[in-house]
């Protein structure tokens, strides 16, 4: 392969941007979900824990920078971001939160039939039916755009020293 050619294969397509009717209707999606789950009574601070967590599984950089900053303005403090990825190991959520963060962990790896389980019936003593649909669309929504930033490789750009 020529250095022209190896160059354009390691480049990335911006998918949001070559195919933005695309885009757009998922970004329409996620204003449907955000309603829903404001609807479900699910608050936003949970939203953003939800987007977190699951772009953490993904490993998703953009969206982990996009919803550290979401989290923080929605009330979040640094300490529970902090711990998120070890939930399970701090009595610092609540059986709603954890209920919530059980099912977006689910939603994300669904093959995994045991945890979904678990993570249904525990959903189902603690979340209304509002409340389980709101936090699986969360999910599945933010599963969608961390496909989009990781295929497109969205850069993380810094945010300067105050």
């Amino acid at each position: 392969m020529s250095d022209t050619t190896a160059d354009l294969a390691s480049r990335r397509v911006y998918i949001d941007k070559q195919s933005p009717k695309a885009y757009r209707a998922l970004v329409g999606t996620a204003d449907a979900v955000r309603t829903a789950a404001a609807e479900a009574g699910i608050d936003r601070s949970l939203v953003e824990l939800i987007n977190l967590r699951v772009s953490q599984i993904n490993g998703c950089a953009y969206c982990l920078s996009v919803h550290t900053g979401a989290a923080l303005r929605a009330g979040e403090t640094t300490q529970r971001l902090g711990v998120l990825a070890a939930w399970r190991d701090t009595e610092l959520f609540t059986a709603r939160e954890r209920a919530a963060l059980a099912l977006a962990e689910a939603t994300t790896d669904p093959a995994n039939a045991v945890e979904q389980e678990k993570a249904y019936a525990v959903a189902r003593q603690v979340l209304t039916e509002e409340e389980i649909s709101a936090v699986i669309w969360v999910a599945i929504t933010i599963n969608a755009f961390n496909r989009v930033s990781i295929l497109s490789k969205h850069p993380v750009r810094g945010i300067p020293p105050q």
